[in-house]
């Protein structure tokens, strides 16, 4: 028996909505890059509808995550460090339940990633020292600031004058920890 397709079937198939969304290409890089653009705008309506947007898609839950941890510490930082665990406590369940149970526990994290204060202190700063750390990995490490598991590295100096911290009073503890060529270095200055 043949199935025959009329004008009416074709038409009301059209009136059908689908979820546009691809997995790999272009668009797909659209929708997470509007998702992350919404959260740092903190429009937490606008990072919603993106986070669904995926979800509903197909999008993977945990490549989801993985991206809101990302923002966490990229975007938000230390101007909310509790974004951070939130978010990695949504990647967590992601892991654990899969979709759908997690999608509630990613629109947490995305929300309030989207109303957390935003700081990219840390991004900046982390880029700066990797400058430094790859210009100046000839340098060694300060001696008072070297492990001395053995005898002879104790004799030669190793570890000589360190000041274990919680032993002496702020101003008292005070001692250089980057290489003397580094020294006065602040990476976390704007």
């Amino acid at each position: 028996m043949a199935l025959l397709i009329t004008s009416e079937d074709i038409k009301e198939a059209l009136q059908k909505t689908h979820l546009i969304f691809d997995k790999k290409g272009e668009e797909f890089y659209n929708l997470i890059s509007a998702l992350h653009k919404s959260m740092r705008g903190s429009d937490a309506n606008a990072s919603l509808y993106w986070l669904a947007r995926m979800i509903e898609g197909g999008a993977d839950p945990l490549y989801v995550a993985r991206r809101v941890l990302r923002f966490a510490a990229e975007d938000v930082g230390i101007a909310d460090s509790r974004a951070l665990l939130v978010a990695n406590a949504a990647y967590d369940a992601c892991h654990k339940l899969g979709y759908p149970e997690c999608n509630v526990h990613l629109a947490e994290a995305v929300v309030y990633c989207a109303m957390a204060k935003k700081s990219n202190l840390l991004y900046t700063a982390y880029g700066k020292a990797a400058i430094d750390a790859k210009n100046t990995s000839h340098l060694g490490v300060p001696i008072h600031l070297r492990n001395a598991p053995t005898k002879f590295m104790k004799e030669i100096g190793y570890g000589k004058d360190y000041k274990y911290t919680p032993d002496f009073n702020v101003e008292d503890a005070k001692q250089e920890y980057l290489p003397k060529e580094l020294k006065g270095k602040d990476y976390l200055k704007n």
